[in-house]
């Protein structure tokens, strides 16, 4: 049996994706930017594929501009954004537990002359509102908060934290991973980054909300395309199958993982000594992550012997899997050296299924009862 347990990596496409997207490979292929039928075919499956992502976020459709996933997405956000602004402003507000693709924008730009002010977050993940208000200045350019830890799971309070900025900074959100599991409107926010490939869409695609007026240098340069603002012939097979799946997904399949997860998070609680979740509870947690710490054992090793058993999890964001580098989302949160190499993160998708979770909790205790035995860390 296998159980794919990484889907806050990547989860698979859904089969009525891959229908609505065949079409636009093989019959429309046209460039939407040519002037003649076939670019008109395609011209009005990206403007109809805008709408419907505008609609899920209660925007407009000439405030989404679609980008190559949410790595670009942030990148321009956060760049385009300072090199708006600086030198008259050069102060960015952002988080220890955000993604990579926000932290080495942020590190990147300190080079070029921004300040950028890492907030605290406490042991839950969330960070601390006073705090926030007190680093604003009128050099703030902006805040910049993931609203869905990929790690740990913790949803930001985004109306509070919008309240405190509105009037004073923007404020732009990664949601990559909180896009379709939880309330997102784009009244609480400037700007929002959200891809596909996290929703059963395709990857290599995803989208930049920029709330009307505001004013951002492009990340990309070229043939204007996307209103002058991210040039590039657009993925139109790729835009037409995110637009799907943020189409077909819906609050059932939510309440489904939010069960999963909790029913997980139970057990492994019960059923193993010496563990710990990281993170928050409840309403406050995304409906399909779990994160545990199994003190005494590496996380490295505990994957390496559930893939034994076709069971596949994490240690933490794919992006950085290949290094052995200490999660910097887990130090955030105040967990010592050797928890945040014990932990593992499992993350479930509308395709998980009971006989999977059940098979994974049957084998978890028999890696890390064996891990334990072999640890020199367990007396």
């Amino acid at each position: 049996m296998k159980a794919y347990l990484d889907n806050a990596a990547t989860t698979k496409v859904d089969e009525k994706v891959v229908k609505e997207m065949l079409n636009y490979f093989t019959e429309q292929y046209g460039n939407a930017s040519s002037m003649h039928i076939e670019g008109n075919h395609a011209k009005i499956a990206l403007e109809k594929s805008r709408k419907v992502i505008a609609n899920s976020l209660n925007a407009k459709t000439s405030e989404i501009y679609f980008t190559s996933g949410g790595t670009e997405s942030n990148n321009w956000a956060i760049k385009g954004l300072f090199w708006q602004n600086y030198p008259k402003k050069d102060h960015i507000i952002t988080t220890k537990i955000e993604h990579d693709a926000t932290l080495k924008t942020c590190k990147w730009l300190e080079s070029q002359g921004a300040k950028v002010t890492y907030l605290d977050v406490d042991k839950e993940g969330f960070i601390d509102l006073k705090q926030l208000e007190n680093s604003i200045s009128p050099k703030t350019i902006l805040v910049s908060i993931i609203h869905g830890n990929n790690e740990i799971g913790t949803i930001q309070d985004i109306e509070a934290i919008y309240k405190i900025t509105k009037g004073k900074t923007l404020l732009h959100l990664d949601a990559c991973q909180s896009y379709t599991k939880t309330e997102l409107n784009s009244k609480y926010a400037d700007l929002i980054t959200i891809n596909s490939h996290k929703i059963h869409g395709p990857k290599g695609v995803g989208a930049l909300y920029i709330r009307e007026g505001i004013e951002i240098m492009p990340l990309i340069h070229g043939g204007g395309h996307e209103k002058g603002k991210r040039s590039g012939t657009e993925n139109i097979p790729g835009i037409v199958g995110f637009a799907k799946a943020v189409d077909i997904s819906n609050k059932k399949d939510v309440k489904r993982m939010q069960e999963l997860r909790d029913y997980t998070i139970k057990n492994i609680l019960e059923k193993i000594s010496n563990t710990k979740l990281n993170g928050p509870v409840g309403d406050r947690r995304l409906a399909n992550n779990i994160n545990i710490s199994f003190n005494n054992i590496e996380g490295e090793s505990i994957g390496g012997y559930l893939e034994n058993k076709n069971i596949y999890v994490s240690t933490g964001s794919a992006c950085m899997s290949n290094t052995l580098k200490s999660s910097h989302v887990l130090q955030a949160i105040g967990l010592a050296p050797l928890q945040t190499n014990s932990s593992i993160r499992i993350s479930l998708s509308k395709y998980t299924t009971q006989k999977e979770i059940d098979y994974f909790l049957d084998k978890l205790p028999e890696v890390v009862n064996k891990l334990r035995r072999l640890s020199p860390l367990v007396k």
